[in-house]
């Protein structure tokens, strides 16, 4: 009876305890519906908005829910790149938003493209006759190269400027594993296709060499060509300061006298300068509207027409989600299947923008995601936008599109393949001293544990190879085919390079140099519709989902090593990532992160 009476105990105490639990989540969630019904921001006359440019832009940034407004962290350290567009957009049609303030200079960027992308939005800003003006107490290069548009640049009287160039050093970690006994086997496509080169070389080859130098240069000088416009001066005299290191600069007074900023002052005179440009009293307050708030602030455009569907697929491409840390949003080959496979069937949908930021991935998972394209293309159109890269899996997935538009810095191309198998017999053999044996039923029944541990293993790699090169002729056919090319000429430009935009352009990799809004009118076009909408996909992360979800996508840890290991963040996450990877790889040879 005692038994009974506890056990029985026991089971009300879980029952109230799960009641409370499921409360509190009603409770959150009724807070949360509550905030999106009431989400729309109230502009105020004479309002201001405030971009802070201190975070990490990625090209989507998921949801947050009624927890992050409680703790006060609505304007997170990683920002979507459609969410600034959008908000720049909204101040530029609102009347009550007399101006646009870039408040810091130390934001980091996924890729050039997606600093141009949020330049050019300030750049149409202007077009509406408002003000812009940024003020930093330091600018790292490429927030710099955003803030340059600025009307007016001021910066603390003890501030400094980041103006160097472009470049930096690629870490070979070749002689490491060698002291440790691992050996990594390469079997790849394409001479530029370098991916291999950190693990199998102790310096640069010639080719990548070649390939990095024409990407940076490329870069470098449409980032001079604008700044120059902006700031009045001309792109050989900032070539010329980078040369000459103005960090040597004695005082932030010479920043002036080189025409990249307009004054230096400290943040109260900086405060009365806005007040006097909204011509209120020193006492009355700035209506300042953040990101997050502006992300509120309903659009005056109305939804009409058709619908047309803007798909963002971004990040690695991968054959099921990466577990651990990862370096952010991935595309799962067979979940972008589905959603593509929908919206084929999706009658209301005219037209289909694929919009593309990717550094590709595994090759499988690619050509999966490319046939799913086509099937889409014999219902609707379809038509990429290409973001910060759109390169080696990123340009499979792309390639088979009615029309292809890429901004001026999008990188893309490199169309090869490589597959890359460590081989630990070294250490594990020879300096731990542990020995195999064993039995098969046929000569090749035990290949992948030769490739990884076996000291003889010439004929599994020429195998191997045999796979890759038939991968590569696979994504020939694919380019050839999708941009109505020879076999032969897509190989000449080929052999896995990484090509900048707009010199993609001239050897019929894109279409087009231009924006995601004007791959939106084109597809409008394409589909012959003159009253349309956008409708993005797929949902953002639900922050319910983010909670109870099994993926773990973005972490605050991750999000912490992110900041404390600084460039040292990504080689780490990659070599972490490689055991989990496809074998088989359409992926960007290197990683461009600017700042």
């Amino acid at each position: 009876m005692k038994e009974f009476l506890k056990f029985t105990l026991a089971t009300m105490c879980g029952m109230v305890l799960l009641s409370v639990v499921v409360g509190i989540l009603f409770l959150i969630s009724v807070v949360g519906m509550i905030a999106s019904e009431s989400a729309s921001t109230k502009v105020q006359e004479n309002s201001v908005f405030v971009l802070k440019m201190d975070g990490i832009v990625e090209e989507r940034a998921e949801e947050g829910g009624p927890l992050t407004e409680l703790l006060g962290q609505a304007d997170m350290a990683q920002m979507g790149l459609d969410d600034i567009i959008s908000s720049i957009r909204k101040a530029k049609e609102n009347d009550d938003i007399k101006g646009i303030y870039l408040e810091g200079g130390v934001m980091s960027f996924d890729s050039p493209a997606t600093a141009q992308q949020i330049r050019d939005a300030l750049v149409d800003f202007k077009k509406s006759g408002k003000w812009i003006y940024a003020y930093a107490d330091q600018y790292l290069q490429t927030s710099y190269y955003v803030a340059s548009v600025a009307d007016s640049i001021f910066m603390n009287k003890t501030g400094l400027i980041d103006f160097k160039g472009l470049g930096g050093k690629h870490e070979y970690l070749t002689g490491l594993y060698e002291k440790i006994g691992v050996k990594y086997q390469c079997t790849r496509v394409g001479k530029y296709k370098s991916a291999v080169e950190s693990v199998t070389r102790k310096d640069m080859s010639e080719y990548d060499r070649e390939q990095r130098t024409a990407l940076f240069q490329g870069i470098w000088k449409h980032m001079l060509k604008e700044m120059a416009e902006s700031r009045h001066t001309t792109a050989e005299q900032l070539d010329q300061l980078a040369n000459d290191s103005i960090m040597a600069f004695a005082s932030s007074e010479d920043y002036v006298k080189a025409h990249l900023i307009d004054r230096v002052m400290y943040p109260e005179e900086m405060k009365k300068v806005v007040k006097g440009k909204l011509d209120i009293d020193d006492d009355d307050d700035i209506h300042q509207l953040m990101l997050s708030d502006m992300m509120g602030v309903k659009s005056q455009k109305k939804e009409e027409g058709e619908k047309i569907a803007v798909y963002y697929a971004y990040g690695e491409i991968v054959d099921s989600p990466l577990r651990g840390f990862s370096s952010g949003n991935v595309i799962v080959g067979n979940e972008t299947v589905k959603d593509l496979n929908k919206l084929a069937e999706d009658e209301d949908v005219k037209a289909v923008v694929l919009r593309v930021n990717s550094p590709g991935g595994s090759a499988i998972a690619s050509e999966q995601i490319w046939h799913a394209v086509q099937l889409l293309k014999e219902k609707k159109p379809v038509v990429v936008s290409m973001g910060g890269m759109a390169a080696s899996g990123g340009y499979m997935i792309s390639a088979g599109a009615n029309y292809i538009f890429a901004e001026p810095t999008t990188i893309t191309g490199s169309i090869g393949i490589f597959g890359l198998i460590p081989n630990v017999s070294g250490l594990v053999s020879d300096k731990l001293g542990v020995t195999f044996d064993g039995v098969t039923t046929n000569r090749y029944g035990d290949y992948e544990h030769n490739l990884v541990l076996g000291k003889d293993n010439d004929t599994e790699i020429k195998f191997m190879q045999s796979y890759v090169d038939r991968g590569y002729e696979t994504f020939l056919n694919i380019v050839a085919q999708g941009r109505a090319m020879k076999r032969d000429d897509v190989h000449e430009i080929a052999q896995g390079r990484v090509w900048l935009a707009v010199d993609a352009l001239p050897i019929r990799l894109v279409d087009t140099i231009g924006s995601l809004d004007d791959a939106v009118k084109k597809a409008a076009e394409l589909a012959k519709v003159d009253e349309y909408h956008t409708a993005t996909y797929p949902d953002k992360t639900d922050w319910m989902e983010s909670l109870f979800g099994d993926e773990d996508k973005s972490s605050y840890l991750d999000s912490e090593l992110r900041t404390v290991m600084g460039d040292f963040y990504e080689p780490f996450v990659q070599m972490r990532l490689d055991q989990q990877r496809n074998r088989l790889q359409a992926r960007l040879p290197f990683f461009v992160n600017v700042k």
